[in-house]
């Protein structure tokens, strides 16, 4: 199977064997968290595409036929309005180029245009011809969204970027977790029938001896009632396990319904990772810092266009060109005539009741609110990696110390049970010696997992590998064109 996956087959059920990574390898390929994320990037992607075609030149062809056949009123040459019935046809193609002007705001076109009148009721035809125009339009006091665009899309793509990095070491965090549930779930279900047949097996001992007098029946009872807690405790632990397995087994995206065994390495990596290194990493690479920087430019914006909406407003639109009419095509582009067109929208609020004050302040207001929230948010994030770094940098030691005592406690139980055989030891220390070896063996299974859980936070937070020394980086282009 994939991903180095070991399979092993029964007479009537397959048990897959999974490493940590090979687990996290599949999590970051078939788990929903995986795919969403991957979604989500190539939407970011082609926004961001999209908003790069806006600062390129773009080439159109328009074209608007129509037919009128009816009585419309027409004003005649010496003022005096007569109903005339027209039957005409009007086509028309006009081929322009554009470009959108980021540092104004405005937009600068070169067009060429011709028209073809078909006059049915006379059987005429005249063409209309415009060689070339050149024009500009521009609002004078708007917002310029090119400009805000141009500040803000780029840390937003980028924001997308470290963000599908961030989130797939989210997902190798979640499938750490859910592998090592299973993995603690395994180990309550090993330790629960070990349990149970050391449980049988004493309470077998102890029959023989309340037969001959050597215990009293209330010693008697104790291992009886052991017994059938034990045997509780293996029913809870087999359906604890179905559980974290049927769970795993659906974050991975694993259909077949196969037995999942989780192979827990216990040897983890010797790292020690600097603090004023793992800041420097988050601060550079981390998505947050990213969208802080967004939200703030995006408050900007906000304050800009509301004072632009609230003020003086003026379009101004230009176009110069030449242009000829004719009965006949290649005559309308014979000696053609200058023309210009200029014109000038002005809108001035008198009294508007101090509504456009108000959405200036109300921006003004949102704008200083996200900047204290990005503050604090900044503060958070420095303390957060801060806490996480040296909570893991004690981590190792606290594994190397959960691996003995859960040695220690095994071979505590071990010598409790066979004093107890031997009549050296009382029921209380049998019991005592078995909860501290179940509780030491759950503790260093808790430990490994915080060990794992802790290193991938750290790496999604810095997106680093610190492993391998170097920084997490993704196939941005075949998760793009991927099918």
């Amino acid at each position: 199977m994939a991903y180095g996956i070991t399979l092993t087959a029964t007479a009537q059920e397959h048990t897959i064997k999974l490493t940590l990574n090979q687990t996290i390898d599949r999590a970051r390929q078939q788990s929903p968290d995986a795919q969403s994320a991957r979604h989500s990037f190539r939407s970011a992607y082609w926004n961001y595409k999209y908003y790069c075609a806006n600062y390129l030149p773009t080439l159109k062809l328009t074209s608007n036929p129509y037919l009128d056949r009816a009585i419309n009123k027409v004003t005649l040459g010496d003022g005096s309005v007569k109903f005339v019935e027209q039957n005409l046809l009007s086509t028309d193609l006009t081929l322009r180029l554009t470009q959108n002007i980021p540092w104004t705001g405005g937009t600068l076109f070169v067009e060429t245009a011709a028209q073809r009148l078909d006059l049915f009721s006379n059987d005429t035809y005249s063409w209309q011809t415009s060689p070339i125009n050149i024009g500009y339009s521009q609002s004078l006091f708007g917002y310029n969204s090119l400009k805000w665009d141009r500040r803000i899309e780029p840390i937003r793509y980028r924001e997308a970027k470290k963000t599908l990095v961030e989130t797939l070491e989210l997902v190798a965090a979640n499938a750490t977790e859910k592998f090592f549930n299973l993995a603690r779930a395994q180990s309550n279900y090993e330790i629960a029938n070990t349990n149970y047949a050391n449980a049988d097996t004493l309470y077998i001992y102890a029959q023989g001896r309340y037969n001959i007098g050597t215990i009293s029946e209330n010693e008697m009872l104790q291992l009886e009632l052991n017994k059938l807690t034990e045997e509780t405790n293996r029913m809870n632990a087999r359906i604890e396990m179905e559980n974290s397995m049927q769970e795993l087994r659906s974050y991975l995206g694993i259909q077949e319904d196969v037995n999942l065994q989780a192979d827990v390495n216990q040897q983890v990596p010797e790292l020690n990772i600097d603090l004023n290194a793992a800041l420097l990493l988050a601060n550079e690479n981390s998505p947050e810092i990213q969208n802080m920087l967004r939200r703030k430019l995006e408050s900007e914006s906000a304050v800009a266009q509301a004072r632009a909406n609230a003020g003086l407003k003026a379009d101004i639109y230009l176009r110069f060109g030449l242009t000829q009419t004719a009965e006949k095509f290649k005559e309308a582009y014979r000696n053609p005539l200058d023309q210009q067109y200029v014109s000038l929208g002005v809108t001035l609020p008198i009294l508007d009741w101090g509504r456009g004050k108000g959405q200036v302040r109300v921006a003004r207001s949102n704008r200083d609110l996200v900047y204290t929230q990005v503050e604090q948010d900044k503060t958070d994030f420095d303390l957060n990696v801060r806490k996480l770094v040296k909570q893991f940098n004690l981590q190792a030691q606290r594994v190397s110390i959960a691996a003995r005592t859960d040695e220690t406690a095994q071979r505590r139980a071990e010598v409790a049970r066979k004093l107890y055989l031997l009549g050296k030891s009382s029921v209380l220390d049998l019991n005592a010696s078995i909860t501290e070896k179940d509780t030491a063996r759950r503790n260093y299974i808790l430990t490994l997992y915080n060990f794992w859980s802790l290193y991938y936070t750290l790496r999604s937070l810095t997106l680093y590998d610190f492993e391998k020394d170097a920084p997490l980086t993704e196939n941005l282009e075949a998760i793009v064109f991927s099918t």
